[in-house]
């Protein structure tokens, strides 16, 4: 039986990219998603604290241990790094003492996603408010990334960047890319990204990581499943592990 990774999904946007990502990674592998409490859909900070809290993360891990899994990541970027640094690595530690396997977050997985290729200097392309975009650009300065250009659209509420077509998903990301940026970050995991992972390569020229595909590739990674994978992207058509 292959591994099986546990994901944490804050509402309802675009939680259908992981039954994307299982029909392309096939069946040796198992993703589980649970929906965790959104009390309000607000790229918001106050709002992003209560969405990555203790209690709503907690209930999550209890019902994916429940199901069986090999690792666990909360999949929000957002309700994760405003938390910044030492205190996503707490988020992180509360949901693997819940859960029992080892845990991570969409924030870490994109540090640990750069230190896995190499990369050190990134442009972002996100669609949040500019406040908390900023926020990101913190959490990544902190885990030794360069940051050379931040892009924020604006969008208020994760519902809505659930609605973003393919075709405005590419114009945004190649719009915002930067020439010394070595790869594009996306980082929304209620943006739509499975289907057009190497399309925004092709676009681009470079390797674009976005939240969907970084948190499945984390899981993955935690459950000990780090084969060589094609469509989804550089980031999985490279196969050795990673240290966290």
């Amino acid at each position: 039986m292959g591994a099986t990774a546990g994901f944490l999904y804050p509402g309802y946007s675009a939680e259908d990219d992981y039954p994307a990502f299982q029909r392309l990674l096939g069946d040796d592998v198992t993703l589980r998603l649970v929906h965790t409490l959104m009390r309000e859909d607000a790229h918001r900070v106050d709002a992003l604290l209560d969405v990555g809290g203790p209690d709503v993360l907690a209930e999550g891990a209890r019902t994916l241990r429940e199901q069986g899994i090999d690792a666990i990541v909360w999949a929000c970027t957002s309700g994760s790094f405003v938390f910044g640094w030492e205190g996503a690595a707490r988020q992180v530690a509360g949901v693997r003492e819940v859960a029992g396997v080892p845990a991570s977050s969409t924030s870490f997985a994109f540090v640990n996603a750069l230190r896995h290729l190499g990369l050190a200097r990134v442009a972002i392309a996100a669609t949040y408010p500019d406040d908390v975009a900023q926020r990101f650009v913190e959490f990544l300065r902190d885990g030794g990334v360069e940051v050379t250009s931040m892009a924020s659209r604006g969008i208020v509420t994760a519902a809505e960047v659930g609605t973003l077509p393919a075709a405005d998903v590419l114009g945004f990301v190649a719009g915002n890319d930067h020439p010394d940026a070595e790869a594009v970050l996306v980082p929304d995991t209620a943006l739509h990204s499975a289907g057009i992972l190497d399309a925004l390569e092709e676009r681009l020229g470079k390797p674009v990581l976005t939240a969907n595909q970084v948190s499945v590739w984390e899981g993955l990674r935690l459950a000990g499943e780090t084969s060589a994978r094609s469509g989804l992207g550089t980031l999985f058509r490279t196969g050795s592990p990673v240290a966290a």
